[in-house]
């Protein structure tokens, strides 16, 4: 194993040495089921669909990934760890990349728990399972921006509690970019294309159309640079933070 699979390993135990992973994805399961038939009228709508299912997903991420994304660094630097670590003959983004892709491995092992409501919404009708599983590649995608999006607010701060608040700030922020809420809001004489700019930055805009099962090369690109661009301001935070 290298570098990267070492810390990936050992990032992923570490959740499940402690109840952290278990709670995680327990609350997560719970939730996930109350939206969906609570909220979502999962039932009560008669379509065999995960509409509803997935509908909720970037309102739920915005609580519960920043929680687990908060002490990716904060411990590290709190601690004093974070020297230790980048005294060993590994590369930073070795570092960066091994933690990210383990939180990321935890919630996507999270969202395939909820495997029984795709079982049952087969069983319940004929629904089009391509469409489903692309729904649940473009969720746990941006599940992987939400992350990418704390790895960089944690490694600012030794505060975790302060990287979960500066996250779900700027997560929520990016879900609005996207909402049609905020897009109806602007008045007529701003221009159409800051309209449409803005909505492309935004999160709901590509989940939206990835969840109808058009896997748009686009809306795959958008996640995957923003998860790079983000995953680079945190190497570059903690470059400049690690004297401190």
């Amino acid at each position: 194993m290298g570098n990267l699979g070492i810390i990936f390993w050992r990032e992923l135990m570490s959740y499940f040495a402690t109840p952290l992973a278990y709670i995680f994805i327990v609350i997560f399961l719970i939730t996930n089921g109350i939206f969906t038939f609570e909220l979502g009228g999962f039932y009560l709508r008669g379509q065999a669909d995960l509409l509803p299912f997935f509908s909720f997903h970037p309102w739920l991420y915005l609580f519960m990934v920043p929680a687990i994304a908060m002490t990716l660094w904060a411990d590290e630097r709190k601690t004093g760890t974070i020297e230790l670590l980048l005294t060993l003959p590994v590369k930073l983004r070795d570092a960066v990349l091994g933690k990210f892709l383990a939180a990321w491995a935890l919630t996507g092992l999270a969202l395939a728990l909820t495997f029984p409501i795709w079982i049952t919404v087969n069983y319940l009708g004929d629904p089009d399972n391509g469409v489903i599983f692309a729904a649940y590649l473009g969720s746990w995608f941006m599940a992987g921006s939400y992350l990418a999006i704390g790895s960089c607010m944690s490694a600012s701060t030794k505060n975790s509690v302060i990287a979960f608040i500066l996250t779900v700030s700027i997560c929520f922020l990016f879900v609005l970019m996207g909402s049609p809420i905020l897009l109806n809001a602007f008045p007529d004489f701003v221009p159409q294309f800051l309209v449409d700019a803005i909505s492309a930055m935004g999160f709901l805009t590509h989940f939206d159309s990835i969840a109808k099962g058009v896997l748009d090369i686009r809306d795959i690109l958008f996640f995957a640079v923003f998860i790079g661009a983000w995953l680079l301001a945190s190497a570059i935070v903690i470059e400049m933070k690690k004297a401190n």
